[in-house]
């Protein structure tokens, strides 16, 4: 039997009534099972009127307005209902609410109004989605799981359970759209309205919470439990991505010059752009774009620029699965399907997380260094019985399938781009190309600030060094990053060496005066050179008798090679020049453009030369022009010497004999506009016999021709015995008027060095000069 007694005034301390006013009820089972799914307990209308009355009269906040009022079933808070099928004394919970509560049927529980606090009101609620009964085929190959449109089960949810007081880890039954979902509480939030010992302004996060009152300002989300294959949540209110916020993919506290990568600004933005930005966004907005996340990159270009070091930091600012790191020929294996199997292994775990997560697993990173070791063009290679060709099919299956993953970013690195399967590096696959090259002022500016904080904040530097990097910035010109790394290295050597002595290794080293000084870092600058383009001394020693203006004529040349040095550097409309210098035999053409290569200033500086090709096949050769000329495109301002053009080509006049691979390699890379936008080529082209080459189309390949003479003017064979010889004017107007035939520049300059050898006290004698003059044939 129920007794009951009055409901005393409410205890304002505790927000609720007392024990006194309290209903013991036995736990019944529900009239129906169709009530299971309101999350409702349910009274007699005796009772139920009872309670309603008591709260009315009391002092407490009003009834709820949500269909009945709240009452506590032991330490649970629901909301009431009556129902003529319960008796008097029976208070009934469906199966859900007894498992959470640990109820059984022939319990009794004391049953009393609840006032909910103010303090009680969700900013946030998390609820976790599955199906109430599990399915074994849901999720599997050929039966996908069923989508769930988190905004229209949010707006279902609101109707069905708005005013209900929530407690972490509760479960309750909803049937939404004809499917049974079973749904538990999460994470939750309550709201700091500034009451209630709040202390704030009212409107923020108080925090977590283990209970409160879900309401319609209440912002809901929706996540899948761990292992469910059924379901597939979307839209808006999946929790982690909300209509206006983002997903966050990237770590919040991260700076790639911490991770030691420097000169890397353009492409970190290209790489963002392309691969993470749709990353960002919540899964139903790329899906209402109709996209899919970009699921490869290939990082590509000159040794030493940072392409491992880029795709191993990356995995360290993104909120994602630890990166799995390969080399290419670590996949291939002797057994049959070996190869293939370690592909798959590498997906493995990202096929697993995608099945069960979906649109919101993490985001899996493989890096796949040395690329074309098992990504060449499918064919080309013919003595590894098909292996390569198989681990490419492999590789597209994964990436871009018929089941194909969008929770994969594959990253691969290469030196020789030409080399990958072309089916690799279409849309969808690798699709964004990053071309790493060598870095710019500014780039070599912070790679050389990276390697020398470390110095700098132990003070093992000095400040002249810091204060002058810019000047080092611009003296490494054409330098990689790696190559500016051994820059340091050499002056630190310097340094340490400095401090070590060496006749007695024995005493220990001077550490107190270990200080690298600006002048360790000009020494290093003679131990590392960079790979690409010519060192200044290779060019220096092509005019090392002397470089001497002999004239108005020689003036005009080099004026109007300097203006087009200077067309090539600042004009956009000028991505390629070509120039031609033609003259006799020892005119000075080579030095000419040695000097004007040295002089120009450009980052990259190549030279090809006969000397450098001697006993190279025809293809040798063409594979090595091509290559100087693929390393000239990966710069932006690049300058390129072909020198003896008629040596090159192995043109003799007997026959006439010349080489028609090497010719036809010439014509058309002489011709071929640097690829990328905003790099610019200069060639210079020398030669002996022009009017040979004409018939051959060399000529008519270059842009300008600038022709180059003998000297024949005494006035200018004065000019250059008095520089480079020392002459008296008067003994150099002699000699002068003397030599009656052209004679070279070359000739005149190595004919003065020969009668130094002959003369007393390094005065050249004019008598002297002209007997070497004669022993040359002149």
């Amino acid at each position: 039997m129920v007794v009951w007694e009055p409901f005393p005034e409410r205890d304002k301390k505790n927000q609720t009534m007392s024990k006194k006013g309290a209903v013991v009820l036995q736990v019944g089972n529900l009239p129906s099972n169709r009530l299971a799914l309101t999350n409702r307990v349910y009274l007699s209308p005796k009772v139920h009127g009872y309670l309603v009355e008591a709260i009315a009269s009391s002092s407490s906040s009003p009834p709820s307005s949500y269909g009945g009022p709240l009452v506590s079933v032991g330490p649970h808070a629901y909301i009431a209902e009556g129902h003529a099928s319960v008796p008097d004394d029976k208070i009934a919970l469906n199966g859900l609410q007894r498992r959470f509560a640990q109820l059984s049927l022939a319990n009794k529980v004391e049953v009393r109004p609840f006032a909910v606090p103010a303090t009680f009101a969700l900013a946030t609620l998390e609820m976790s989605v599955d199906t109430l009964k599990k399915s074994t085929s849901g999720g599997e190959r050929g039966a996908p799981p069923r989508e769930v449109d988190t905004d229209r089960l949010a707006s279902d949810f609101l109707l069905n359970y708005e005013g209900h007081v929530f407690e972490k880890g509760q479960t309750l039954a909803m049937d939404f759209e004809g499917t049974m979902m079973e749904m538990q509480v999460g994470e939750m939030k309550q709201m700091d309205l500034g009451v209630a010992g709040g202390g704030g302004k009212g409107g923020g996060d108080v925090g977590a919470a283990r209970t409160g009152q879900f309401l319609a300002p209440t912002a809901l989300s929706f996540s899948r439990p761990q292992g469910c294959k059924s379901l597939s949540l979307v839209g808006s209110k999946v929790a982690g991505g909300s209509a206006g916020g983002a997903n966050t993919i990237f770590l919040s506290d991260f700076d790639f010059e911490k991770l030691g990568i420097g000169g890397l600004d353009a492409e970190f933005n290209q790489i963002f752009r392309r691969a993470f930005a749709s990353r960002i966004w919540p899964a139903h907005v790329i899906k209402q774009l109709g996209i899919n996340h970009v699921r490869g990159m290939l990082l590509f270009g000159p040794p030493g620029c940072g392409k491992t070091l880029i795709a191993r930091q990356i995995g360290k600012v993104l909120n994602a699965r630890e990166p799995k790191i390969v080399n290419g020929p670590e996949i291939l294996n002797k057994f049959v399907g070996g190869s293939e199997e370690k592909v798959r292994e590498l997906f493995a775990d990202a096929e697993k997380e995608q099945l069960e997560m979906g649109d919101h697993s993490m985001l899996h990173i493989i890096i796949l260094d040395e690329m074309d070791a098992i990504c060449k063009s499918r064919g080309a290679n013919r003595s590894d019985s098909g292996v390569s060709d198989s681990v490419v099919n492999q590789l597209l299956s994964k990436i871009d399938g018929v089941d194909s993953l969008n929770n994969i970013l594959l990253i691969g690195m290469t030196n020789r781009k030409d080399m990958i399967d072309d089916a690799l590096l279409r849309p969808g696959r690798l699709e964004v190309h990053v071309e790493i090259g060598l870095p710019d002022h500014k780039g070599r500016l912070q790679i050389l600030g990276i390697h020398t904080k470390s110095m700098s904040e132990s003070k093992r530097i000095t400040p002249e060094v810091m204060e002058r990097l810019g000047e080092l910035s611009e003296k490494t010109k054409n330098f990689s990053g790696a190559e500016i790394e051994g820059l340091v290295k050499a002056a630190t050597s310097y340094a340490l060496t400095r401090c070590v002595d060496v006749k007695d290794l024995s005493k220990a080293p001077d550490d107190k005066n270990l200080i690298v000084g600006f002048d360790d870092f000009q020494r290093a600058l003679d131990d590392v050179s960079p790979k690409f383009g010519a060192k200044s001394s290779e060019l220096k020693a092509m005019y090392r008798n002397g470089f001497v203006p002999y004239g108005d004529s020689f003036d005009l040349l080099m004026g109007n090679m300097e203006r087009l040095v200077e067309q090539v550097r600042t004009s956009e409309k000028t991505p390629l020049m070509s120039v031609l210098l033609q003259g006799p035999p020892a005119s000075g053409k080579t030095a000419m453009a040695a000097k004007v290569a040295v002089e120009s200033g450009f980052p990259f500086v190549r030279m090809i030369s006969a000397d450098d090709m001697i006993g190279y096949s025809e293809m040798s050769k063409c594979q090595e022009i091509h290559r100087a000329f693929l390393d000239s495109y990966k710069s932006p301002l690049s300058l390129i010497f072909i020198d003896d053009i008629e040596r090159i080509i192995d043109y003799v006049a007997i026959g006439p004999r010349f080489s028609n691979v090497v010719l036809q390699t010439l014509l058309v890379l002489l011709k071929k506009v640097p690829p990328d936008y905003g790099r610019r080529l200069l060639i210079i082209g020398t030669t002996s016999c022009p009017h040979l080459l004409q018939d051959l189309g060399l000529v008519q390949a270059f842009g300008v021709n600038q022709g180059t003479s003998l000297l024949d003017d005494p006035m200018q064979i004065a000019e250059v015995l008095r520089v480079a010889a020392h002459l008296k004017e008067s003994d150099a107007e002699a000699i002068g008027n003397a030599i009656t035939k052209p004679i070279g520049i070359k000739t005149l300059l190595m004919v003065a060095e020969m009668a130094k050898q002959g003369s007393t006290g390094g005065a050249v004698n004019a008598s002297v000069f002209l007997e070497c003059l004669h022993t040359v044939g002149y």
